[in-house]
């Protein structure tokens, strides 16, 4: 039989993890100062006052190391967890990591020569 009181813990956490984000927001609101005006609206360059306009276009290409970075970092994280019971898995899974890790070498070879990866 299927008791909903076994997961009174589950709900009591799910409550409250809701209601302490949306508290602080509705504090924070409240109790804000709200005051606009030149200063307020200005970009603020270390305490030197700003000369241009605070908007600058980045290039595509520095979005893109970023994105190789990740997801070279979370392929890692995920690689540690088989690299901890490697001895256990066997071979088949062995093989399944080996094209885990070569689907992103492979689409960082193919960004790599089209030109993707460029930093000038």
């Amino acid at each position: 039989m299927f008791l909903l009181h076994e997961y009174d813990i589950f709900w009591a956490f799910l409550i409250i993890s809701s209601v302490i984000p949306i508290l602080a927001f509705v504090i924070s609101g409240v109790l804000a100062p709200i005051s606009e005006g030149p200063e307020k609206l200005s970009s603020y360059e270390s305490g030197i006052e700003p000369m241009g306009d605070a908007w600058l276009q980045f290039r595509i290409r520095y979005y893109m190391f970023a994105l190789v970075f990740v997801v070279f970092d979370v392929e890692t994280v995920f690689l540690y967890p088989w690299a901890m019971s490697f001895d256990v898995l066997g071979v088949s899974v062995f093989i399944e990591a080996l094209i885990f890790v070569l689907i992103p070498i492979v689409g960082s070879v193919y960004a790599w020569r089209k030109g993707a990866l460029e930093w000038f």
